[in-house]
């Protein structure tokens, strides 16, 4: 256990610092397709490209353009260049559900993971969205993926709130200026939850 709680409040500090990066860099992720997985949708694309990207509209919270990318065939699946985040990934830890249930539904890539290794799931269990920790389970999404630190989504929220609250604060300020807000009373009260939900 104190081997867990060592190596989750490192993969903390290093995760707020790939989040900071994730946000310097949003401007200019474009167009690049260093995922393997590509965005399939069902229908014919006829769409046009909007002009604002992919990762500005998410963290701006601009649903109708993320509907525009998806139907112009923009790759949902793109990571950043600096922090390795998907659009679904940003849209998680900007809590944006309704986005995240868009990318999710539209075969969003679940197995993709960021810089340190966290997936979507990892990022959900992290910031206690349980509502969208349901849709990545509803969605079949690998509760046993380890991130590069060795840990499970679950295994990232059993450690005592106490012990990560400061990583948490560092988040926050460092998010701030991205209109970034996360109720740390839910976060703590959803950590449980959450851990029992990914067993």
């Amino acid at each position: 256990m104190k081997d867990l709680k060592r190596i989750t409040l490192k993969m903390l500090v290093k995760f707020s610092f790939v989040i900071l990066l994730l946000l310097t860099a949003c401007g200019s992720s474009g167009d690049n397709n260093n995922t393997p997985s590509e965005n399939k949708p069902n229908a014919k694309l006829t769409a046009e490209k909007p002009k604002v990207d992919l990762p500005a509209a998410v963290i701006s919270g601009n649903l109708e353009i993320v509907k525009q990318h998806i139907e112009a065939g923009t790759n949902i699946n793109t990571k950043d260049q600096l922090s390795g985040s998907t659009p679904l990934i940003t849209a998680i830890t900007f809590g944006k559900t309704d986005i995240a249930k868009t990318l999710i539904d539209a075969n969003a890539d679940l197995t993709v993971k960021n810089n340190e290794g966290a997936t979507a799931l990892h990022i959900a269990a992290f910031f206690g969205r349980i509502e969208i920790v349901q849709m990545l389970i509803d969605a079949n999404a690998d509760k046993t993926v380890k991130n590069n630190f060795g840990a499970t989504a679950r295994e990232t929220v059993i450690v005592p709130f106490s012990e990560v609250k400061p990583i948490y604060e560092m988040i926050q300020i460092q998010l701030e200026p991205f209109n970034f807000h996360l109720n740390l009373n839910e976060v703590e009260k959803n950590r449980p939850v959450i851990a029992m939900m990914l067993q």
